[in-house]
């Protein structure tokens, strides 16, 4: 059927974005971003240079390995909640829904690639404009939410405010063992911001 044969082909195309990116954050990881050509993550997961150039434009990006598509659908996830939910909370089930999943699935994956972001600024830099990209997402869908403009104080603020909730978030999950899964600390930012920062929470 042709339903199915676009699902396995799709998944042909994820198994090897994935093995690219894999490659790259183990390559760099021993070697150093400098001491690592695209030919050399290209033969470690066992494509030609043209295949990855299909998927990744640099060695840089197959390190991140963005998701283009993170941000419109973190957009779509938050204009989806129920209108009974408040903005904060809207965002928290869309960032729990879509984000915390996908990382929470392949810990040790992204564990080593925040180490390799962590010793090469300029793949520090390219995680920072990438994140700046989805909470521009998160302002546009919180501003639609409560019928307010995207240059309004309001949608801008929640937006930069989860963005900065995300990384303290994934910060502390890198830094504890697997008993504190992701999602929760995500939850329990995410629950500060809508409770307010006047006063720490009580233990």
């Amino acid at each position: 059927m042709p339903v199915h044969a676009e699902g396995l082909r799709d998944r042909k195309k994820r198994l090897t974005r994935y093995a690219l990116s894999r490659a790259a954050v183990d390559l760099v990881a021993r070697h150093g971003l400098d001491h690592v050509t695209v030919e050399d993550i290209s033969a470690a997961a066992d494509v030609s240079p043209r295949t990855f150039f299909n998927y990744f434009a640099t060695k840089e990006e197959a390190v991140l390995a963005p998701d283009p598509e993170a941000g419109p659908r973190i957009r779509a996830l938050v204009l989806a909640q129920p209108a009974e939910l408040s903005a904060v909370a809207a965002v928290r089930e869309a960032l729990l829904a879509e984000i915390a999943a996908e990382v929470a699935v392949d810990r040790e994956s992204w564990l080593r690639r925040m180490r390799v972001v962590q010793q090469h600024p300029v793949l520090l830099a390219k995680v920072l404009a990438g994140g700046e990209a989805v909470e521009r997402e998160v302002v546009a869908a919180v501003a639609e939410r409560v019928g307010r403009s995207e240059d309004d104080t309001y949608p801008l603020l929640l937006g930069a405010a989860t963005g900065a909730a995300f990384r303290v978030a994934v910060a502390r999950w890198s830094r504890t063992d697997e008993s504190a899964p992701l999602h929760e600390l995500i939850a329990e930012a995410l629950d500060l911001l809508a409770a307010g920062l006047a006063n720490p929470p009580q233990p």
